[in-house]
């Protein structure tokens, strides 16, 4: 079985210095005990349903497999 990290490019986070703009992506999630990213982000969007309901655009994720 596989093992992916989601990644998005939307959101924001603040430095804690605030005169700083910070450009980084978000974890959005990590899931195991899959066989494809197919079946990965599946089990995401089932798992965790805040992902809808925030809005994040899915097309946009980055996917890649945890060795």
């Amino acid at each position: 079985m596989k093992k992916f990290i989601f990644i998005s490019p939307e959101g924001a986070t603040e430095a804690p210095n605030s005169s700083y703009e910070v450009n980084n992506m978000q974890v959005i999630g990590i899931v195991e005990d899959v066989t494809n990213e197919d079946e990965a982000l599946k089990k995401l969007l089932i798992e965790n349903l805040w992902i809808i309901d925030a809005e994040f655009n899915i097309a946009e994720f980055i996917v890649y497999e945890i060795l």
